[in-house]
């Protein structure tokens, strides 16, 4: 499967400009592997810190929602930057992009991470406003991260698998 010819044109000044500057690929790349390294990070931190709140007792699990609270604004603008320089690699590649399972593999991984993250704030949300105490929704929060867990290292092997096999 390729891409139209149309797309292919339409992006081919900045393929052609990506493609001549050494730069421009360098900070475009840097851009989205820092935003992983930020979001990603944040968010595996994070999830690591579920994880270990899971063994306190009920009533001291209030200080790890503050911080989850804090830490998405953080994870988010990571994600932002890893879309907007995702964009700028696929329009400097689009057909070869376009073609290949592992980009859409890989993206609706990314759509999943993030109906993940969604789920994760709202559960969050319950634990703060009454549910502090709730075991299923601590449960549920538990679940949820070892689940974001598991998609960011997926994410991040399917990132390398793309540069390698595309």
């Amino acid at each position: 499967m390729s891409a139209p010819e149309a797309l292919v044109q339409l992006f081919k000044p900045w393929a052609d400009f990506y493609s001549h500057s050494k730069t421009t690929t360098s900070v475009v790349q840097f851009v989205h592997i820092g935003g992983l390294l930020m979001g990603g990070g944040l968010a595996i931190a994070a999830d690591r810190g579920t994880l270990r709140a899971m063994r306190l007792a009920a009533h001291e699990r209030s200080g790890h929602l503050r911080d989850l609270a804090e830490v998405h604004r953080w994870v988010l603008t990571g994600l932002a930057l890893v879309v907007l320089s995702g964009l700028a690699l696929l329009a400097a590649d689009v057909d070869t992009f376009l073609g290949s399972w592992v980009y859409w593999v890989k993206m609706v991984l990314v759509v999943v991470l993030l109906a993940n993250g969604y789920r994760m704030t709202r559960t969050e949300s319950a634990l703060r406003h009454g549910a502090a105490e709730d075991s299923a929704q601590w449960n549920r929060l538990h679940r949820i991260a070892v689940t974001s867990l598991i998609l960011w290292f997926i994410v991040a092997a399917l990132g390398v698998a793309l540069a390698n096999f595309s």
